[in-house]
């Protein structure tokens, strides 16, 4: 089942070099050109009766989303349908002088393949299309498995025509078995299961507080400038230690495996000198409680600065929820705590809100014990069952559409990934482990009535 690596590593590579940013201000026609050739990988496999790209309305909007990979094989003699689910888009680049190789020229250095979607995610779609490829070549394409293919094209764009897109084509994707390859592993040497993931709120936060900029040295010390109440108002979302302060946002009770905070520093690239954050197991920081990040901040920039009161500043607040707690609990929170805390009176507006729910996953079924005796084979080592601190707030949208299949959150990442930062990066035997544990998953459910 190893044989077919270097073609998976050679695809891989092609994907990587089509900047298939989803984002508004990129060009469409490269998310197109990435959908048009992931559908020609899984043709190429031979193994699907259909192989289409497909589009879905946007949630509240008359636009179509990005274009999304089908690809349907219907299962025969009573054996289960599996779904395989990654994306095919990327974060944009980011800042082209923190790479050491262009973004989307896939450079191999050491054991990693470097590049802007070489990991998240189109290493998760080619670690479905070497799978299916080992499972024909194993088989002789003589199997009687049901596979689904859902490529997703705007996953990093919030997945905004993903609930559409199931209803529009709810019958053919149905499944026993979904497996999300769009998380990350323990370390390069184990492989992990996710079982927890957070949930997200995130919005735009607008402080206004005068009705135009006035002159610094005339005005400043008695008008409340924008700049001045945002500070004093994002500063009151965190206590003393860094932790989350804002009432009504929940944390959960996991049990969680040790990791020390040196562990963490290393991983996160800690400053020298720079403490964590927060209070309890380092773990359950990241994966139990809620975190809020302030991601971006529209201001004057130094350049253009003039001595002026600013008169009004937006930032965009991404908030990580337990789980356990609704993305509308949270956001009620949120809501509550900003009107609460508004300093000299500021006027505020919350508004492009982008909710997405927690996820915990069911543990008791037989498809999580298959899935792990195939990482036991193809990675030498017992799996982890960990919990992630990111977010995919679509598998709310998973368990609506089809409540009986068994949900596996799998993936190719690893601690040194750096995903959505400059030199992301694939470690390829990451890679090889996931692809040969994914086709023997298949191998054996294709045993299984």
């Amino acid at each position: 089942m190893l044989a077919g690596i270097p073609a998976a590593v050679s695809d891989l590579s092609r994907l990587v070099r089509i900047p298939s940013v989803s984002w508004g201000a990129f060009d469409p026609a490269h998310v197109a050109a990435s959908a048009e050739a992931v559908a020609e990988l899984f043709r190429g496999t031979g193994v699907f009766d259909s192989v289409d790209i497909r589009r879905s309305l946007m949630a509240g909007s008359d636009d179509l989303g990005h274009p999304a990979v089908l690809a349907t094989r219907p299962a025969r003699n009573g054996k289960p349908t599996v779904l395989l689910y990654a994306h095919h888009d990327v974060q944009p680049p980011g800042d082209e002088a923190g790479w050491d190789s262009p973004p989307y020229e896939p450079t191999v250095r050491g054991d990693r393949l470097y590049g802007r979607g070489a990991s998240d995610d189109k290493a998760g779609v080619m670690t479905h299309v070497a799978a299916v490829r080992a499972l024909a070549e194993a088989t002789g394409g003589d199997f009687d498995l049901g596979l689904a293919v859902f490529i997703e094209g705007e996953e990093e764009y919030g997945s905004k025509s993903f609930a559409a897109f199931l209803e529009d084509n709810r019958e053919v994707l149905a499944a026993d078995v979904i497996i999300v390859a769009d998380s990350d592993n323990w370390d390069i040497d184990t492989p992990a299961v996710t079982v927890a993931l957070r949930g997200n709120v995130a919005f735009r936060l607008t402080v206004r507080t005068l009705e135009h900029a006035s002159h610094s040295g005339m005005y400043g010390g008695a008008a409340p400038d924008a700049m001045l109440a945002a500070i004093r108002l994002l500063d009151s979302f965190w206590d003393a230690d860094g932790a989350v302060a804002v009432e009504g946002l929940e944390s959960a009770g996991l049990d969680v495996p040790e990791f020390s905070e040196d562990d963490l520093r290393r991983d996160a690239g800690f400053v020298a000198g720079v403490l964590p954050l927060g209070r309890g197991p380092v773990l359950s920081r990241l994966w139990a409680q809620p975190a809020i990040t302030i991601t971006g901040i529209d201001a004057p920039t130094v350049e253009n600065a003039s001595n002026t009161l600013v008169p009004e500043v937006t930032v965009k607040v991404s908030a990580r929820i337990a789980p356990g707690q609704t993305a509308a609990d949270a956001f009620a929170a949120l809501q509550a705590h900003v009107e609460a805390h508004r300093p000299f009176g500021a006027e505020t507006r919350i508004w492009d809100v982008d909710l997405g729910n927690p996820f915990l996953v069911d543990t008791s079924g037989w498809a999580i014990d298959e899935l792990k005796a195939a990482m036991r084979d193809g990675w030498g080592r017992e799996a982890v069952e960990t919990g992630i601190g990111g977010s995919i707030p679509f598998i709310a949208d998973l368990v609506r559409v089809f409540p009986a299949a068994q949900i596996l959150v799998t993936g190719v990442e690893d601690p040194d990934t750096r995903a959505h930062s400059p030199n992301e990066s694939q470690h390829l035997g990451v890679l090889k482990r996931s692809i040969l544990t994914e086709a023997l998953f298949l191998q054996r459910l294709d045993g299984r009535s």
